[in-house]
């Protein structure tokens, strides 16, 4: 009995001390479980309540979370916005792309069928004049010939027909390159004489068409090609040239760096067929413009529906 006095004492002390230290905890001495007390209050603060003091647990109101999404769906309204801009850009660009393309078209057709000039002996001048027509006097080296291949006929009507297919025509042979000795000039060119099918590139196949003695001639300036990606390499040991390499080929010829493409007025029976300059360019650009603009107005319509008329899409 007396062990229980001084354990109640003890206790009671223990709780004087604890009451003077703090406000939040508060035990009576009682054989009972502490009443606790979860209630919610209008400004969204949890309590857990209980006989002596209380605990807050805030929570955020119902206008900040709508805040909050409304910040995002803004974000997400503007940031969707940048689709049809995007696309609206891409269309106007193509629309300046094609006029463009036009103009060099133009600008190739006057330059291929301009009246024909001389031909500068200084290759600087010459540099500055592809597609501009020449004319020029002398005769050629058969000894010396290059083929270019594999090459087909150009056919500009067909090639404009055709622009942007993968494939194309299945009749193959080669460009037959001549050395021509300039006799106004003093000079040696290359001449592109034209095309040959792939049964007439030796020489002896087509013996009628090798000209000989003193002609004249109508081309068009043409300067050195850069090889392209899966381009092959000029063999110049087998004589297969695959792409316009002036420097080579003059080393092989001793020719000046000079190339024409011979005209088809060039043309002689038994031989190369000339005008084998391919200047047909691709214009596809008015496809492009309706699919841009296509695609601006399509997804312009979407944002309107789902931002501002409230439609679900």
């Amino acid at each position: 009995m007396a062990s229980l006095k001084s354990l109640l004492a003890s206790s009671t002390r223990l709780v004087l001390t604890l009451k003077q230290q703090s406000n939040v905890i508060y035990i009576k001495r009682t054989f009972l479980q502490p009443k606790v007390t979860l209630f919610k209050r209008p400004e969204s603060v949890l309590q857990w309540k209980f006989p002596g003091g209380c605990i807050s647990f805030r929570q955020p109101s119902s206008s900040t979370a709508a805040k909050a999404g409304q910040g995002e769906d803004s974000f997400l309204k503007w940031f969707l916005l940048l689709i049809p801009a995007t696309t609206f850009g891409l269309g106007t660009w193509q629309v300046k792309r094609r006029q463009w393309k036009l103009q060099l078209i133009d600008d190739l057709t006057r330059l291929t069928t301009a009246e024909p000039i001389p031909l500068p002996i200084d290759p600087h001048h010459v540099n500055s004049l592809e597609f501009r027509r020449v004319r020029v006097r002398g005769h050629y080296d058969h000894s010396k010939e290059l083929y270019i291949v594999p090459r087909s006929p150009v056919d500009p009507e067909k090639e404009a027909r055709e622009a942007g297919r993968l494939s194309s025509s299945v009749e193959s042979g080669a460009n037959v390159v001549t050395p021509f000795h300039c006799t106004d000039l003093g000079i040696t060119i290359l001449v592109n004489r034209g095309y040959v099918p792939r049964q007439k590139i030796r020489p002896e196949s087509r013996v009628k068409g090798q000209v000989e003695g003193e002609v004249e001639l109508v081309g068009l300036i043409r300067l050195t090609e850069t090889r392209k990606p899966f381009v092959p390499k000029n063999d110049v040991e087998r004589n297969r040239w695959h792409y316009r390499d002036l420097e080579a080929m003059c080393r092989v010829t001793g020719a000046e760096p000079i190339f024409i493409d011979a005209d088809f007025g060039s043309t002689v029976p038994g031989g190369p067929i000339g005008g084998q300059t391919r200047v047909t360019l691709r214009n596809e650009h008015m496809q492009y413009i309706i699919t841009w603009y296509g695609l601006c107005a399509a997804t312009s319509y979407m944002w309107y529906a789902k931002f501002i008329k409230k439609i679900k899409v």
